[in-house]
């Protein structure tokens, strides 16, 4: 597959499943292999990562296409914080 590489910015990312991601921010290069190696995402959807930061970098190997999204595996279970436990009496 063959793209401009700025026709990815801005782009919405969604899962498989249709969980919204987040957008592309940016893209990780590879010069020396000239690969991608992976999206920098901003306007990430908070119920899925628990960080602080506006963005996070996403692996490139998770995407499975791009048009007018981006689609991407489902990472939702990889980035969730566990439910707390109430704790035992």
């Amino acid at each position: 597959m063959r793209a401009d590489i700025t026709s990815l910015f801005g782009l919405n990312i969604y899962t498989d499943t249709g969980t919204y991601v987040g957008k592309v921010a940016d893209l990780v290069l590879d010069v020396d292999e000239r690969t991608v190696r992976g999206i920098a995402v901003s306007s990430i959807n908070k119920d899925i990562f628990d960080v602080t930061s506006k963005g996070v970098i996403i692996p490139y190997r998770w995407v499975v296409t791009t048009g007018d999204i981006v689609l991407i595996r489902n990472i939702v279970d990889r980035f969730r914080k566990p439910a707390k436990q109430e704790p035992e009496e």
